[in-house]
């Protein structure tokens, strides 16, 4: 029997997300020599189907409303609608420009991609277009994608994916989901111009702090969304651009022109060898891995959504860049913290959101916390004759109330969030922001003037 040829490298990557990218340029700048698999686009879901993409579009919703405030205010303009054909355009050609730009810098460090599948074929071999490829460490970097739905009829919705396929902006729009991902893009579709209706299965982003999800509900019917929490969804029905959502309480909701399920993701672990190299998934259904971003088999590491520890890009690009430095860049101890992980919702208002919610402080900490909080409409909306409120609060614990939780939701939180982010990291006390001297007047100046 003829054998496959053979090739050799310092390290096989499988996936070309930010996570799988991320390490293989941090172990090539080491001198590593790098191989990577990627059938598809490079950048992974984050550049192509994800957070670039969904951001674009969060900035045409914000100026759409921008341009409605400005009516407010005294401009004798009228607001426009989006061409959405037009943007659109704009937004594949910035999304083009980000993966043309990985490919420049993989070929400045020598990155070998491979545009095909690869599969495990043992500890130490990736078999991939009729090759054994040897190394002592291999990647697994491969994400994850939409939870499918499962009722009857769940051909009739589409997901984040069939979202970025859209070419114009629905009249009306039933959201599945109450995460992270269905607030996001209803959000985006209402300040566009949609009717949205959102079906949690629960309460709107049940994974963070209790109050920010009930300001977000509040905000979100407040522009017209129809938000109906504790459903359960029994099966879909109807005809294109006109499909009705069923209820298990035998409620009829539509007819919808699209019906957009955003009921999770899952862990791409299918055909990528896994059972051949006995590499182990956890209880969900991701690969397990330990701190270090080990998995149960030697030499095979995971990264990423793909082994369900924080499914952010940044965390993804963080553990790669620490586990690239532990395996080539001398330090053996290298590994990403995953406490006090800031992330960011882009919401209508955006949500911010850093470490322990109330509810967790208080089951670590019982009696020895303190939550501090401000309400306040900022300068703009009150400009503007709104009523909305921006809602920030300080979860701190102790006598010298040190923070650990800082949360808030509102115009600007996301760019807000970062800096105070490190300040948490650092151990940060109440005391500390109450010494801090104001920027006024802003948003952000409530996080340190907070009775």
């Amino acid at each position: 029997m003829t054998m496959p040829p053979t090739e050799h490298a310092d390290l096989l990557v499988i996936g070309g997300g930010s996570g799988g990218i991320a390490c293989a340029i941090r172990a090539a700048r080491h001198g590593a020599r790098v191989i990577l698999f990627e059938p598809r686009e490079l950048g992974g879901t984050c550049v192509n189907r994800g957070c670039v993409p969904k951001k674009a579009m969060w900035l045409a919703a914000e100026l759409a409303e921008a341009q409605r405030i400005a009516v407010a205010v005294g401009f004798n303009s009228a607001p426009g609608a989006l061409d959405w054909k037009r943007f659109v355009a704009h937004r594949e050609a910035y999304v083009a420009r980000s993966r043309a730009s990985y490919g420049q810098r993989f070929a400045q460090l020598g990155i070998r991609v491979v545009a095909a599948a690869a599969r495990l074929a043992g500890a130490g071999v990736v078999h991939a277009d009729g090759i054994n490829y040897h190394t002592p460490h291999i990647l697994l970097a491969t994400g994850a994608r939409p939870r499918p739905l499962a009722v009857p009829g769940a051909e009739r919705a589409i997901d984040s994916d069939g979202f970025f396929a859209l070419d114009t902006c629905p009249e009306r729009v039933a959201v599945l989901g109450g995460g992270y991902i269905g607030v996001e893009l209803g959000g985006v579709l209402a300040a566009l111009g949609s009717r949205v209706s959102l079906f949690p299965r629960s309460r709107l982003l049940s994974r963070f702090d209790a109050e920010l999800g009930a300001w977000l509900t509040e905000a979100m019917r407040g522009r017209g969304i129809e938000v109906r929490e504790n459903f359960a969804l029994a099966r879909l029905d109807g005809k294109p651009g006109a499909v009705f959502v069923h209820g298990k309480d035998a409620s009829r909701h539509g007819p919808f022109d699209v019906v957009l399920a955003a009921t999770g993701r899952i862990p791409n672990v299918e055909d990528v060898g896994l059972e051949a190299a006995g590499v182990a998934l956890d209880a969900r259904g991701f690969i397990a891995t330990d701190a270090f971003e080990n998995t149960s088999v030697d030499g095979i590491h995971a990264v990423g959504d793909v082994n369900g520890k924080i499914e952010l890009t940044p965390v993804a690009i963080a553990a790669g860049r620490a586990l690239a430095e532990r395996l080539f860049g001398g330090q053996p101890d290298a590994r990403l913290d995953y406490r006090d992980v800031p992330s960011v919702v882009f919401s209508h208002p955006p949500i911010g959101s850093v470490g322990l919610s109330e509810a967790d402080a208080r089951a670590q900490h019982g009696d020895a916390v303190r939550v501090r909080h401000s309400a306040f409409k900022p300068m703009l909306w009150s400009l503007a004759g709104s009523e909305e409120r921006m809602h920030l609060k300080l979860v701190c614990v102790g006598e010298d109330e040190r923070i650990v939780g800082l949360h808030g939701i509102g115009p600007g939180i996301d760019e807000i969030l970062q800096g105070f982010a490190v300040a948490l990291r650092m151990g940060a006390r109440y005391a500390d922001f109450q010494r801090t001297v104001a920027i006024h007047p802003t948003a952000a100046e409530e996080f340190v003037t907070m009775g």
